[in-house]
């Protein structure tokens, strides 16, 4: 999975590896961080890996698959895209640089890694995949143009990818998280928690209960769905 060396990203990897699966920890800079979610991982008796990549480069969605299937010795069957960047701003100053590198890194990177671990699960009839979109896909939220736009555009994603692969044992989700207590978060206004009918902030935990449930058996007829962890936000 992209995006997995703290936060959400972590809470996932960690849910993921109590099931069994072994995890790929992915991460772009935060060498040290992927470390601590791989060696908590293995002290609890699964598998990691800690993969370095940058995913807004075309050729990094082969070089992370290859570098799992020769890891693991067998095919990718679950993919979590959690990476992500926000750089804000509101639309009539949002510059293009910060514009591209937010739908580059959490829309079009999505989009490879679902087309590359989309290969291995057709041959195999079976996978899961699950995009970690957000409440701003679905709901406005000034100055977030960006990556509202990303956000929703992953949310149409995995709901056009889910009709073509479901006849082949596929299925495709997204989980939209509202205001989760992340690092990501903490330099926000507590104030904000005054919008979230459930008055508090949701837990990395949370998000990664959700996400394993949609890779598990019992999600099998799950697919094109998009499970909101808000609090209520975006009722």
């Amino acid at each position: 999975m992209t995006g997995a060396s703290r936060g959400i990203g972590a809470a996932i990897a960690r849910a993921l590896a109590c099931d069994g699966w072994p995890v790929g920890v992915g991460y772009r800079s935060d060498r040290d961080g992927a470390a601590r979610v791989v060696a908590e991982i293995e002290a609890d008796g699964g598998r990691a890996v800690a993969l370095a990549g940058d995913v807004t480069k075309p050729q990094v969605a082969d070089e992370l698959f290859g570098a799992l299937e020769s890891e693991f010795d067998g095919p990718v069957l679950v993919l979590v895209n959690n990476a992500g960047v926000n750089r804000d701003d509101l639309t009539p100053s949002l510059g293009d640089e910060e514009w591209s590198e937010v739908i580059e890194t959490d829309l079009s990177a999505a989009f490879r890694l679902m087309r590359r671990a989309l290969k291995s699960m057709l041959r195999a009839r079976a996978g899961r995949i699950i995009n970690i979109s957000s409440v701003a896909g679905l709901r406005a939220n000034p100055g977030q143009s960006n990556y509202a736009a990303a956000k929703a555009g992953l949310i149409a994603l995995t709901r056009t990818a889910a009709v073509e692969v479901a006849r082949r044992g596929i299925t495709v989700n997204a989980v939209a998280p509202g205001w989760i207590d992340t690092e990501m978060t903490a330099a926000l206004s507590k104030e904000l928690l005054s919008a979230v009918p459930a008055r508090r902030a949701g837990t990395p935990e949370e998000v990664a209960a959700c996400v394993r449930f949609l890779a598990s058996d019992q999600a099998s007829y799950v697919t094109g769905a998009v499970l909101t962890v808000d609090g209520g936000l975006a009722a």
